[in-house]
């Protein structure tokens, strides 16, 4: 059963945009699609806010520690509710995924990605769940822009394109949470790795 949805992410306007706050994205529209708003939560180093999703209740966080340090906000919320590994599910963008992708798996590595590296470490476990949206990479941009630091174009806006294909992602994903709260994961995850 997971009990916490974190959103990882960049805190501040600067980098609200950002394809790297894709995390943050997906948190925001499902706090507001249960009409709640994320408030600070200092113990926490971060933005909470809890909704009711079939009669289970779940915490939703924004880290405000910055993406490369994320565990500094999941663990000490995960202690203080007794929230295990395996209850967490961590969203975030996805390199090599293309836009309108979102996968959905258990564990694993942390693929270079420095906030479920930090996660992992805090939480002392790689058993969370991670949700993934494809960003693309820049190596299939046009001409010089495959040239693009990752670092870069993470940091960077996505096309207007591309910006609607997350979206619909992003959309899709939460019609499935109902069924990975069920612990369905499996069907969940035909849905999600289905054709678009």
């Amino acid at each position: 059963m997971i009990r916490l949805i974190v959103g990882l992410g960049n805190p501040g306007s600067k980098h609200a945009a950002d394809r790297h706050n894709a995390g943050f994205w997906f948190v925001d529209r499902l706090a507001a699609q249960h009409k709640q708003s994320l408030q600070p939560e200092k113990r926490f180093n971060g933005q909470m806010a809890k909704i009711q999703i079939k009669g289970h209740d779940i915490y939703l966080l924004e880290p405000d520690t910055f993406m490369n340090l994320s565990g500094e906000a999941v663990a000490p919320l995960c202690r203080f509710h007794k929230i295990e590994a395996s209850e967490v599910l961590v969203v975030h963008d996805e390199l090599d995924l293309k836009p309108g992708a979102a996968r959905l798996k258990q564990g694993g590595g942390n693929g270079g990605h420095n906030g479920l590296k930090d996660i992992q470490q805090h939480l002392s476990s790689a058993q969370f769940w991670r949700l993934r949206f494809g960003i693309g990479h820049p190596r299939d941009l046009p001409g010089n822009l495959a040239r693009m630091d990752v670092a870069d174009y993470v940091l960077k806006k996505p096309s207007s394109e591309e910006q609607v294909q997350i979206d619909a992602a992003i959309t899709k994903t939460i019609a499935t949470l109902p069924l990975i709260l069920e612990g369905k994961t499996q069907e969940a995850m035909q849905i999600l790795h289905g054709p678009n």
